[in-house]
């Protein structure tokens, strides 16, 4: 949880005036505002800092809409406006309960709010750290021998309430101590049967139901039970796991119950043949991997006899359908949470034999690390590498193997596949190309552009004066509604005009001859 008043009041020596310091009361941002009313700048739980310049007048008033707005705090800042914080100003407080704290004239603003992102900082660095724990202790809890079994009971002790496993049809297969899974199976009854129950006022839930249809996931909550389900499999899913506590899941929890699910996915995958086994095994490994999770990825595939190759390394990107000969050669998983795309991880040394042998259009990455951000670029690389692989526009007998560094070296319009850039160039031209049918404001804009906005160049270019130019652009500005002095537009327009020549269609014909 955020740190609390207590601990940045302790931390910066802040001095408590009214208002008490409540235990539970949290500081998620340290705000800093002179005016009279700053609420409609606040969103809530913020320490509020103040010299107190424009204070004056009815300081209770101020005190109340701070107070109604959930503000953490309020400190004041003596030695500028005010030698010492007005007694109306702490009576008001003391009234309102509002926590009111000196801060000395030495005590810079700006030191309080670092003082807060540091230690918000490091509670964020905690909370990933404990959901990075808890994923190594629930990977080895499914390597054990009670597999499925292990990571329910597991997953349990790490939310500090119960778990329960179901099966497809929703009756319960192995539960924790103190489950309460009756309205989760009635529940999932009704979704199954395609005749969910309204919705009840205080209770949430993901995803829709029905015969043939089931939820991507279902949150329920209430006075003191808070329940999460997620089916496990594919598009139709072959069961459920459940998990319950008193208190509302954190975001690092749900971390947690979104990695045991994934581990609950794969034990199940387990009934299949091994090679589906390993396969999503593997789309695992690169889901721990871009999750940052790398030591329990190379764990699950050690479990299986399987390794990543060092870094630095390549993606390639392909058709679902160049799996089976891809994961011969290297790690090959299909894309986590979709399935479409295979990525594999491979030595740059590996890449043109690799990609000759998938006998398919292979996209290429530039060379990356397993550093999260790192990886998760190459793959998006990759599929963009593949997408120009499978462009229609391809020449035939082309280059099947499309590298990403290929791509970028054919500029922006490289990376916008043929029909955005269509409805790009339509949309921002449409304007001059409907001017009266007339050529000579889209060649002179061109023109404009190419010269860098130089008059002379680009009306010598046009063989016209630089004052029909003149005018043209004028003109060309008036249609577009833009100003044609902004780089921004510029670019933009520069865009248009590129893509309408590469791409041409009837409505974004220059009309050059």
């Amino acid at each position: 949880m955020p740190p609390t008043l207590q601990t940045v009041v302790r931390r910066m020596g802040l001095r408590p005036l009214a208002g008490g310091l409540p235990p539970d009361t949290v500081v998620r941002w340290v705000a800093v505002s002179e005016l009279a009313d700053p609420t409609p700048y606040l969103e809530g739980d913020e320490l509020l800092l103040t010299t107190g310049l424009r204070l004056e007048g009815d300081l209770a008033g101020y005190v109340g809409r701070l107070v109604a707005r959930g503000v953490a705090g309020l400190g004041f800042g003596v030695g500028v406006s005010h030698a010492e914080v007005p007694p109306a100003l702490v009576e008001a407080a003391g009234r309102a309960g509002l926590p009111l704290l000196e801060v000395p004239r030495e005590t810079p603003f700006i030191a309080i709010g670092k003082a807060v992102s540091e230690l918000l900082a490091a509670e964020q660095y905690e909370e990933i750290t404990r959901a990075f724990a808890a994923q190594g202790r629930l990977t080895r809890a499914a390597l054990r021998p009670e597999g499925m079994h292990a990571v329910v009971d597991r997953l349990a002790k790490e939310v500090g309430g119960w778990a329960a496993l179901l099966d497809e049809t929703g009756a319960v297969r192995h539960a924790t101590r103190g489950a309460r899974t009756e309205g989760v199976t009635a529940e999932l009854g009704r979704l199954l049967t395609g005749h969910p129950r309204p919705f009840v006022a205080g209770e949430e839930r993901q995803g829709e139901g029905g015969r043939g249809r089931w939820p991507a996931s279902l949150a329920l909550s209430g006075p003191g039970e808070h329940i999460v389900v997620q089916p496990l499999g594919g598009a139709r899913p072959r069961g459920f796991f459940a998990v319950g506590a008193r208190e509302a899941f954190s975001p690092v929890t749900h971390t947690v119950i979104n990695a045991a699910g994934s581990l609950l996915t794969l034990a199940m995958e387990q009934g299949r043949t091994q090679a589906a086994a390993e396969r999503r095994v593997r789309s695992a490994a690169l889901d721990l991997l871009l999750s940052g999770a790398g030591q329990q990825a190379r764990d699950v595939l050690a479990a299986l006899g399987g390794r990543l190759p060092e870094p630095p390394l390549t993606v390639l990107a392909a058709r679902a359908d160049a799996l089976d000969v891809l994961e011969t050669r290297v790690f090959a998983a299909p894309e986590p949470h979709a399935g479409d795309v295979v990525f594999a991880l491979v030595p740059e040394a590996l890449v043109e034999e690799v990609a000759g042998e998938a006998d398919a259009p292979v996209g290429v990455s530039l060379p990356a690390t397993y550093d999260p951000a790192s990886l998760t670029t190459a793959l998006d690389q990759a599929r963009r590498a593949l997408d120009a692989a499978q462009h229609p526009l391809q020449e035939v007998g082309g280059p099947r193997v499309v590298r990403f560094g290929e791509l970028a070296g054919q500029g922006l319009l490289g990376l916008l596949d043929q029909a955005t850039a269509q409805a790009f160039a339509t949309a921002l031209l449409a304007p001059l190309t409907a001017y009266g049918s007339r050529a000579d404001l889209v060649e002179s804009l061109r023109a404009y552009l190419e010269s860098n906005g130089h008059w002379d160049a680009a009306a010598q270019r046009l063989g016209i004066h630089r004052h029909t130019l003149r005018y043209r652009m004028r003109r060309v500005g008036d249609l577009l509604g833009r100003d044609l002095d902004d780089p921004g537009v510029r670019a933009e327009l520069w865009l248009a005009l590129e893509a309408a020549r590469r791409y041409p269609v009837t409505s974004c014909a220059t009309g050059s001859s």
